[in-house]
């Protein structure tokens, strides 16, 4: 669970309260929040298959910036071409899946950021990565390693008070 604190730093971040908030998925450099597990459904019983949510905007906007270099292109050509690593995809797909159904089955297949066909939204393969630790996805992985380290400068967000 969530608790106020945490929520609150997640509201900052993103600008405007979030939603489906279950757990703090990930922890920056600066001890910060940086990904949120959300579940399943929005409040509405809306289904949310985002499992992972990158929350850290300095995250987030090294993550635009790459994703508007058309790397999402070659990274989605490179399934056609590299069995090993669509095996590894396919396999973040379902670990992901199982993770989400674990909360609260949707009934679909569809998880999020392109899986495991293609390559549609790094920031859910960030979200992923870090989540899920190492060598889960590859893609996600690969990403990481391409950003510079977001919570070096100290926290993205001003301190939100215990109270």
């Amino acid at each position: 669970m969530i608790d106020s604190h945490d929520l609150a730093v997640v509201g900052r971040q993103l600008g405007r309260p979030p939603r489906a908030s279950r757990s703090v998925a990930h922890r920056c450099a600066c001890g910060l929040p940086d990904v949120v597990e959300t579940s399943p459904r929005l409040e509405d019983g809306t289904p949310f298959p985002t499992l992972y949510y990158l929350t850290c905007p300095r995250a987030t906007a090294a993550v635009g910036r790459l994703e508007s270099s058309g790397i999402m292109r070659e990274m989605t050509a490179r399934l056609a071409t590299d069995g090993d690593l669509a095996a590894a995809y396919r396999r973040a797909h379902e670990t992901y899946l199982a993770r989400r159904d674990a909360i609260e089955p949707l009934g679909t297949t569809v998880t999020a950021g392109g899986m495991p066909t293609r390559v549609k939204c790094l920031h859910v393969l960030v979200a992923h990565a870090l989540a899920a630790g190492p060598g889960v996805n590859p893609f996600g992985d690969e990403t990481l390693a391409l950003l510079p380290e977001w919570g070096a400068g100290g926290p993205c967000v001003p301190e939100v008070s215990s109270s």
